[in-house]
């Protein structure tokens, strides 16, 4: 069973804290006391109410500044004050609630008016931190999903460990439904809460139809009709927030695709486009260079057959290593000289007879007429060490000519940039004596 609430009561008037105090407790609530500003501001440190009731006629620190000073602090700042006065001019309570406090409640006090604030103001703000607790949970959950997920994807594209990555970020898409499915279940009853509430407001509102002038200045300067607008807009910005990221999900579970020993007919664009996402990290602007640049020039293409899991990695390979060239390319250039001249890779597609064609371009440092013979080869590097494997083209050369009887081409001028073209064929061919499956490590 929960501990009652704890309310703050702050008077200066013995009679009136005697009064309230009653009033309070014979309702369930704990009830603490203050006679002036100054035991109030120590009290709360010691001991931090749910809910404070201020007056704000005392000697000394008025109610005003109380206020001010624990609307300054952050951790009190969040405690509803709800004013106790018998100044009913319009100043006082526009000058009440620019500090920051929730209501007003004038003296001579009425019992049922003050009760049925403070329940509604304490249960306002449970709902709040109930909120702000879930949201706090479920954010910590996807940061640490994305994070695994960004780290797990640096990892693998510069050891190139291809084989391995469809695994891991079909399992970090699957982290990702976790928290997103925590946030996506609470929206609905979010929704049904605040519906709750703006019924009970409605109900309020025709049983009361006249309330009183300190209520009828607090609707007003909340706006209650915008609010009852907004807040459901509010809660659609957050479902449109998880519509999207379910699409980077989707693109994940697009990319990690395990083959089957068959091929299966694809949209090849959707391969390009989930590689394109997942190295998106790689392509935001940082503090050395502007964004790169992504163009894409897709032709009017048909469902191919083919092993979209393993040519998805053919996609990674190239980009990643498009991606490196221009990272070299900025070497001794300023961000001004960068931007002058932006890094760009261009992907285009489109359709050949039977085959289908896929360039992909950039206008990195390009390659020498000595390295370009060997870029396929088993072990071959130009990248330091640590820095890559050599096999991701020699992997990428098999699964493109071996196991799709397509072929992989580079054209490339020292100084001007690289383009790769991968041509595969609508149908998938039947070749002999390869293997069902393309691994790094077998490589």
């Amino acid at each position: 069973m929960s501990s009652p609430e704890l309310i703050l009561v702050v008077d200066d008037t013995p009679a009136n804290l005697e009064v309230v105090c009653e009033t309070l407790s014979d309702a369930g609530y704990e009830v603490a006391t203050a006679i002036n500003g100054d035991r109030a501001l120590k009290r709360v440190q010691v001991y931090r109410p749910d809910l404070i009731l201020l007056d704000v006629q005392m000697p000394g620190i008025d109610g005003f500044e109380t206020c001010q000073r624990l609307k300054a602090d952050p951790t009190t700042a969040s405690i509803p004050i709800i004013f106790m006065t018998a100044l009913s001019d319009a100043d006082s309570k526009e000058k009440g609630f620019d500090l920051g406090a929730v209501d007003y409640i004038t003296k001579p006090f009425q019992e049922k008016e003050m009760l049925a604030r403070v329940k509604t103001h304490l249960q306002l703000r449970q709902l709040t931190k109930n909120l702000e607790q879930r949201v706090a949970e479920q954010t910590a959950d996807l940061e640490a999903a994305f994070t695994q997920l960004q780290q797990s994807q640096c990892h693998l594209v510069h050891t190139e460990k291809m084989s391995a990555l469809g695994n891991l970020v079909a399992g970090v898409a699957h982290e990702i439904n976790n928290p997103l499915g925590f946030i996506a279940g609470n929206l609905k009853p979010a929704q049904d809460y605040i519906k709750d509430l703006f019924q009970a407001i409605a109900l309020y509102q025709k049983e009361l139809p006249y309330p009183s002038a300190t209520l009828q200045a607090f609707l007003e300067e909340i706006d209650l009709q915008y609010l009852q607008e907004d807040l459901p807009k509010l809660i659609d910005s957050m479902q449109e927030g998880v519509d999207r990221i379910c699409t980077l999900s989707t693109s994940l579970r697009t990319f990690s695709r395990s083959d089957c020993e068959l091929p299966i007919t694809c949209n090849i664009h959707d391969g390009i486009d989930s590689t394109l996402l997942i190295l998106k990290h790689r392509l935001k602007a940082n503090e050395c260079r502007p964004e790169i640049q992504v163009i894409t020039d897709y032709g009017d293409l048909p469902q191919v057959e083919c092993f979209a899991g393993q040519l998805n990695q053919v996609f990674m390979n190239v980009l990643a290593n498009a991606i490196d060239a221009l990272e070299e390319s900025n070497q001794g250039r300023s961000f001004a000289q960068i931007k002058a001249k932006p890094n760009q890779i261009t992907v285009k597609t489109q359709l050949s007879e039977s085959q289908v064609v896929i360039q992909i371009q950039d206008n990195g440092i390009g390659m020498t007429d000595a390295v370009k013979p060997k870029i396929f080869e088993h072990l071959f590097t130009t990248k330091g060490v640590g820095q890559g494997t050599g096999l991701g083209l020699a992997i990428a050369r098999q699964i493109v000519v071996q196991k799709h009887s397509g072929t992989l081409e580079v054209n490339s001028t020292l100084g001007e940039g690289t383009e790769f073209v991968i041509s595969i064929p609508l149908k998938a061919i039947a070749v002999k004596d390869i293997q069902a499956t393309i691994s790094v490590d077998a490589a």
